[in-house]
């Protein structure tokens, strides 16, 4: 599957089911498929630093107590992708700046990442090291790993200090995501996080919150006498 091909629809396997299987599945269909709300998965996997140059190793300890975006997209060497890190690396200064971390992911190996960010002329320059999930159990483990091809649905996942995922977007493969309304996002929920105050539509630093911390009381049911449609469209 590469990042430009039509969303095609994706057939379940025709396996012989047990009764124990069956079980299972009925166990399944009571669980969220969201990683929202959910501790960071624990891995480990090789990776390539692109600023650097050299291989290492990534895990989720190294993002404990950090703002972290771990952010999943389908393959090296295709179209779409390389946009989308493209993006985000030239984004990055600001989110270092907001103390924000971000590790790109796919299935490729570490030695293909490293000839894609050589070769491929818009990701030039870039900073961020890359995670190589080869045994495809990270992209499993956040809920985006498409089995019958191999590959991971464009996945990008916010976590807080606390390790929770506070935020997430699941797409499949041939529009690319807006590094623009994340980092707006990201902003969002600093300032959430940090004030107990909530962000209606829309919000940016210096626009209007609801302050629902201090006036949930009277604000209940009077949310447009506090703040307008104009307002939030702004």
């Amino acid at each position: 599957m590469s990042c430009d091909t039509q969303i095609k629809p994706r057939k379940p396997k025709k396996t012989e089911q047990t009764e124990s299987d069956i079980n299972v599945s009925e166990e399944k269909k009571t669980m969220s498929s969201t990683m929202v709300r959910r501790e960071m998965p624990e891995f480990t996997m090789e990776a390539y630093d692109a600023k650097t140059g050299h291989y290492t190793t990534v895990s989720s300890e190294d993002f404990k107590g950090k703002w972290a975006v771990v952010c999943f997209y389908p393959a090296d060497f295709t179209f779409v992708c390389p946009t989308e890190i493209a993006a985000m690396n030239a984004k990055y200064d600001e989110f270092q700046a907001m103390g924000v971390e971000i590790l790109p992911v796919s299935v490729d190996s570490k030695f293909s990442h490293k000839r894609f960010v050589e070769t491929e002329p818009v990701l030039a320059g870039l900073k961020m090291t890359i995670g190589a999930d080869t045994t495809q159990q990270v992209s499993r483990d956040f809920g985006v790993l498409i089995e019958e091809e191999g590959v991971a649905l464009r996945g990008r996942f916010l976590f807080n200090p606390d390790g929770i995922c506070v935020a997430q977007e699941v797409q499949a493969d041939s529009v690319g995501r807006n590094v623009n309304e994340f980092l707006r996002q990201v902003q969002a929920w600093q300032h959430a996080s940090a004030t107990g105050e909530v962000c209606p539509a829309g919000w940016r630093p210096g626009k209007k919150t609801l302050p629902v911390n201090t006036d949930a009381e009277q604000m209940t049911g009077r949310v447009g006498d506090y703040i307008t449609i104009e307002e939030i469209l702004s």
